[in-house]
């Protein structure tokens, strides 16, 4: 009996032992070029809170691990993450290696917006991304350039600026163009003197990806970006030859035509993008003024990639650009000018932007980028009485170093603009609106991932500017996992804006009488922030389901405002009274096999404190939505119906106007490497001539409405994309 009892103890001992040795492990994680050891890596069981970190050998334990199948994840910026699938206790207790790979751009969401690496699910800032086949699908709506990819954007509003030309500037939650930074490949070339034609002369067949973060994203970015930023990313090259064409025709007699190819070799690669637009100036409601003008336009844009090691990239490119829109009396435009027939507005500029960015990585995952960009522009816009011109040079420069030390995700840089602005049309002295811009700032970024479920990224950039003194602007974001289908993310931030005369007001005035800020104004101030929550799931393998609730809330003190001085002329002041705007936006995605449901509403309440009685920001509808019903088949076909509905706006008088609903239909078809497309966009032939005039007497010289909404009305188009 003694021997039995001694045999049963020695076999349970055994059996828990095992078990022990089953319920963890030993990982050896290291880099898959070179074989050395990756300290700091982040080691998780999924779905449980284990967790650990990789030490200087790269290697990290894991007790205590549930029995059953197991998902263990190891992350590491720089680096592909890895998975490893277990079943739990383990019949072999030996020391396991991790073989990662590296990788800069890890998942959809790239390094130019976020500085950290991250696949956009694990990105504490909320980040949109528009992917390549949504860009596809716009492009051809309008393949001259990118107000359609944003247009039915949820949040953001294309605003037309000129009746006559068309200019354009973009809106984020209600607030003014100017305070949206627009990138392209993360360099800021975009304000300013050429804001209002920025969407209108960036073509969009080149981009792979629209990154859009909504909020105070100044310590990131700088001092432009308080309502937000739109990063617009260019494709890289792959080893196979890739070229596009698209041909495009228009029923309002627009003809556009794009083409793209790129490459990659051993160490070299390319891109390059050329495009050419035409646009008969369009009168669709016979009152002898164009609703679209006459556009002569074209862009060309190579890109050289050189391929030092396999850690090391140097990228360089140039992007230049010419328009000349001519709007106005279509009698003038076609050379039939008389003594009733006299006004016309047009723009003519040239834009030529020039890139350099350095990538240096490092085995250990650290990751050094330096950026450089010189951008010239130049404009003259001219009415028969009138005449503003002038040059604006932009220099940029960024240098940043990230690496992950434990749970800390660190980014350390700094920049410096330069931006100047030279009037050549100056008629007086006194007139002279010559601006200079300059700003030099540090910044220190920690993304810190508490544990598998939390994340926190906080940072603090301090800018120095010319005339209007320093500025320091914290940011926080905050990452919840709820659950696996359920997540959370909430930000703070500050951001600034020095003051110019290049706003929409002054815009609308053509900058005539326009007197120069000076250097006695404020810096305009703002703080706001957003909390949203995101659900994702898939029910069956054909249908999945994702919402997305967002609030937000900004608000600007010191508001820049032009107003009439009563001398004739109009002058920028700062007022004490913020603009806020608070509101929130709904997105949902469903899809059941070959078809997507997409619906989008904002509502957003904007009020300027400045304004008497009624305070309602003018030209913004509360409440507006956006949807669209795809049926789409991979490289077949691809049919839908899109949906726009915007509320009343207000006016400058406190008028309302009416709610306006729009509907689209698109159609295409593939047949190997040709893609044949029909699009009719506003079939409700939404347009404001119909509602009220535009143009006010007298006809030699007369004044326009506030737009709210279309000018050119229901437009149909088709073409032909071509992929070789």
């Amino acid at each position: 009996m003694y021997k039995v009892f001694i045999f049963f103890a020695v076999v349970l001992t055994a059996s828990q032992a095992f078990a022990q040795d089953g319920a963890s492990i030993r990982l050896v994680v290291k880099n898959n070029e070179t074989n050395a050891a990756i300290a700091d890596a982040r080691v998780v069981v999924k779905e449980t809170d284990i967790e650990t970190t990789t030490d200087s050998r790269g290697i990290a334990e894991l007790n205590n691990i549930p029995a059953g199948a197991q998902t263990i994840t190891i992350f590491s910026p720089g680096y592909e993450t890895a998975e490893i699938k277990l079943i739990f206790p383990l019949s072999d207790s030996a020391e396991r290696t991790v073989l990662m790979t590296v990788n800069n751009e890890v998942g959809s969401v790239t390094i130019e917006s976020t500085r950290t690496g991250r696949e956009i699910e694990d990105e504490p800032t909320r980040v949109e991304a528009i992917d390549e086949e949504e860009i596809d699908e716009k492009i051809n709506m309008r393949p001259a350039n990118v107000s359609m990819v944003l247009h039915e954007s949820t949040g953001i509003q294309v605003q037309q600026t000129s009746a006559t030309t068309n200019t354009q500037t973009i809106r984020i939650q209600g607030l003014d163009g100017r305070y949206t930074q627009i990138l392209r490949d993360g360099f800021p070339a975009f304000g300013g003197f050429s804001g209002s034609l920025s969407v209108l002369e960036i073509p969009p067949l080149d981009l792979k990806q629209v990154e859009i973060i909504k909020g105070p994203s100044a310590t990131l970015f700088g001092g432009d970006a308080i309502a937000g930023v739109v990063n617009f990313i260019t494709k890289d090259p792959e080893v196979t030859p890739v070229t596009t064409l698209i041909l495009n025709q228009t029923s309002a007699v627009g003809t556009d035509a794009s083409i793209f190819n790129s490459q990659r070799f051993n160490s070299f690669g390319y891109t390059i993008l050329g495009s050419a637009n035409y646009q008969k100036a369009y009168d669709v409601d016979d009152d002898d003024f164009t609703e679209l003008p006459n556009i002569h336009s074209f862009a060309i844009s190579p890109k050289l990639l050189f391929f030092i090691d396999d850690k090391t990239n140097l990228v360089i490119g140039n992007s230049t650009s010419y328009q000349n829109r001519k709007g106005g009396d279509v009698f003038v435009l076609r050379g039939d000018a008389d003594n009733f027939h006299q006004y016309f507005e047009r723009n003519k500029s040239f834009r030529n932007i020039t890139t350099i960015n350095f990538n240096r990585s490092f085995a250990d995952g650290g990751r050094f980028i330096a950026k450089q960009s010189l951008a010239f522009f130049e404009r003259e816009l001219t009415t028969p009485d009138y005449l503003f011109k002038g040059s604006q040079f932009n220099s940029y420069t960024d240098a940043s170093y990230s690496r992950t030390f434990g749970k800390h995700n660190w980014v350390f840089g700094g920049s410096a603009v330069y931006d100047q602005f030279r009037e050549d049309s100056v008629t007086s002295p006194l007139l002279r609106r010559d601006e200079t811009r300059t700003a030099v700032g540090a910044f220190v970024q920690d993304t810190i991932d508490i544990t598998s479920k939390l994340v926190i990224d906080a940072g603090i950039r301090f800018d120095f500017t010319r005339n209007y003194g320093s500025f320091v602007l914290p940011r926080i974001s905050v990452l919840y996992r709820i659950s696996d289908k359920l997540t959370s993310r909430v930000g703070f931030g500050l951001g600034y804006k020095t003051p110019t005369m290049f706003t929409e007001d002054a815009e609308e005035l053509l900058y005539k009488d326009v007197l120069p800020v000076g250097t006695n104004l404020n810096a305009e101030r703002s703080r706001g922030g957003t909390f949203d929550i995101n659900y994702t799931d898939s029910f069956v393998e054909k249908f999945s389901l994702s919402v997305n609730q967002m609030f937000f809330y900004s608000e600007i003190l010191d508001p820049l405002v032009l107003n009439a001085n009563g001398k004739g002329f109009y002058s920028f002041t700062n007022v004490d009274s913020s603009v806020i705007s608070r509101g929130f936006e709904t997105n949902a995605r469903v899809g059941y096999g070959i078809a997507k449901l997409f619906v989008g509403y904002t509502y957003t309440n904007a009020k300027a404190g400045y304004l008497l009685g009624d305070q309602t920001v003018t030209l913004l509808p509360k409440h507006r939505m956006n949807s669209s019903l795809v049926f789409e088949k991979h490289e077949s076909f691809k049919t839908g119906v899109e949906f726009y509905f915007g509320s009343e706006q207000t006016l400058d008088d406190r008028t309302h106007t009416r709610s306006l609903g729009e509907v689209g239909l698109f159609v295409e078809k593939t047949f190997g490497k040709f893609t044949v497309f029909i699009n009719a966009e506003n079939l409700t032939d939404v347009r404001q001539g119909r509602y009220g005039p535009v143009v006010f007497p007298p006809h030699q010289n007369p004044t326009f409405a506030e737009l709210y909404t279309h000018t050119e009305g229901r437009v149909f188009n088709g073409g032909v994309k071509i992929r070789f």
